[in-house]
C-alpha cells in the first residue's frame, strides 16, 4: 500500500494551522525556487525567537515545538 507524500502546500497549511502564533512561509532562493521554511513570531505566548528558519517542514515543526516549550517556561518563571 502506498501512502501519498504531502505536498509542500499541504505541509505549509498544516504548519499554519498547528502554529497560529506564527506567520509561516517559504523563502525564495536567488534562482526563484522555494528555499527555507520560515516562521515569524506574532504572538509572544507562542514562542521566544522572533524568527525561526529551517531546511524542511519537519525541522520547522520540531523548532516550533521547542519554541512552545520555551515560551511556556518563560511564562512560568514570571
Amino acid at each position: 500500500m502506498h501512502t501519498p507524500t504531502p505536498t509542500d502546500d499541504e505541509l505549509l497549511a498544516r504548519l499554519r494551522s498547528d502554529y497560529p502564533g506564527h506567520r509561516i512561509w517559504r523563502s525564495v532562493r536567488h534562482d526563484g525556487l522555494l528555499g527555507d521554511w520560515v516562521a515569524t513570531l506574532h504572538d509572544p505566548a507562542a514562542g521566544v525567537d522572533a524568527t525561526v528558519i529551517s531546511d524542511s517542514a519537519g525541522e520547522l515543526r520540531t523548532e516550533l515545538d521547542a519554541e512552545r516549550v520555551r515560551a511556556a517556561r518563560r511564562e512560568r518563571s514570571r
